[in-house]
């Protein structure tokens, strides 16, 4: 086993208090609100598409928040670093297409597996070498591929509610383009306060009856493991949460001055993973944005508070769950598809960017391009044929880029 050591002697409630200040709140909560934003819209988009019920949703955002914030709250006591962990946003959106062939218990076998295989590569410490195997710009290519919908779907609401989708576009680009009004009102959740207006003006929030507190009552699924859904799902999925989500995870930190604990935060996705599984949701990672967010500014030594404060925050939110889903989905549908799409643009220009820069960019390309295709072949999905097809043609047109990878420092 290669777990790191956690920090001794642990944190006392007290100590933690002292620690905690009105800086690291304010970040803890301009990152909640992020995660309880845009990418909650994406679940609702892609399952929505997907034919979930409301209550396979709320089961599904139950785990991502419930669950994922118990572990958030462990790391960060134990290891006294902000390590917030969420769910994959790239893994979310390649669900989309897995529902259109595979079914609700299939996909769930495919999240079971995909944990234990995170759970298996984190305690043998094999990680590293496992996040290099894949270039990057074809795991980028294939990212790019599925999230392009998002990009379509927000040009789509644009023109068919313009009133709702285009004052929320407006509103996120002119944040974005103003740097300190940004860091006061992120662009996302700027995006999110206009559209809410704008629902209430045009008076289309139609819930289907009166929305009450209610607390989360998960559904337990019994999965169904199908090759099928384990060759389209489990390899991709892996690779979206070790290599683009939890890479980007270490990158943020290390940033910041902290030694993120690699190969415990691996075991942590895979038990998360399964875990959160059987509730139906998609599998965990360490989150780029947010801890980004809360490690930003403020003293390296006190960072781990906000992240305890976002798992408390995630928590609530968990067990609320029923509630949220229901006030999302009673909104029109151009709100949704605009809030997933916005939160989309900057993943999607760093997708582009990293597949198209330098090394790797044939078989980046026709990665990007069999994933948008979206043909399935034996009943598996694109995003793994892009994954394969677009290895191969690196491995046969492009081997100076490998020689120059096995270079690197």
């Amino acid at each position: 086993m290669h777990i790191e050591t956690y920090n001794r002697p642990l944190t006392g409630f007290g100590q933690a208090l002292r620690d905690f200040g009105s800086e690291y709140g304010i970040n803890a909560f301009v990152a909640f609100i992020f995660a309880a934003s845009g990418p909650v819209a994406i679940i609702l988009s892609v399952g929505t598409r997907g034919g979930l019920s409301e209550s396979d949703l709320a089961s599904w955002l139950f785990g991502c928040f419930f669950i994922n914030g118990l572990v958030s709250i462990g790391f960060c006591w134990l290891y006294r670093q902000p390590l917030v962990f969420f769910w994959t946003i790239p893994g979310t959106v390649l669900v989309g297409p897995a529902l259109g062939h595979l079914s609700f218990p299939e996909v769930i076998g495919a999240f079971l597996a995909t944990g234990l295989l995170m759970l298996v590569l984190g305690l043998s410490g094999w990680v590293r070498r496992c996040m290099e195997a894949v270039p990057m710009p074809i795991v980028m290519g294939m990212v790019a591929g599925v999230f392009m919908r998002f990009g379509l779907d927000l040009v789509f609401a644009i023109r068919d509610d313009f009133w709702l989708a285009a004052p929320m576009t407006v509103t996120f680009l002119a944040l974005s383009a103003l740097p300190r009004f940004a860091r006061m009102m992120p662009p996302l959740i700027g995006a999110l306060i206009v559209g809410a207006v704008a629902i209430a003006i045009l008076g289309s929030f139609n819930p289907t009856e009166a929305t009450m507190l209610s607390v989360a009552r998960p559904n337990l699924y019994m999965p169904v493991f199908s090759w099928p859904a384990m060759v389209e799902l489990v390899v991709p999925l892996a690779i979206t949460v070790l290599v683009v989500q939890n890479g980007q995870g270490f990158a943020v930190l290390k940033a910041a001055g902290h030694e993120p604990p690699i190969n415990a935060i691996t075991v942590a996705c895979g038990a998360g993973s399964i875990v959160s599984a059987m509730v139906g949701s998609v599998s965990s990672c360490l989150t780029g944005p947010v801890n980004a967010i809360i490690s930003g500014s403020g003293l390296k030594e006190r960072h781990y508070t906000a992240g305890l404060l976002v798992g408390i925050l995630a928590l609530v939110f968990g067990l609320l769950a029923p509630v949220f889903t229901h006030l999302l989905l009673a909104t029109p549908p151009a709100f949704i598809a605009t809030l997933a799409g916005l939160a989309m643009l900057r993943v999607l220009q760093t997708a582009f960017s990293v597949a198209f820069k330098d090394r790797f960019t044939f078989g980046a390309l026709l990665t990007f391009i069999v994933t948008v295709a979206n043909v399935a072949i034996f009943n598996i999905g694109a995003p793994f044929w892009g994954l394969v097809f677009g290895f191969a043609l690196s491995w046969l047109l492009e081997r100076k880029d490998f020689e120059a990878q096995r270079r690197r420092p």
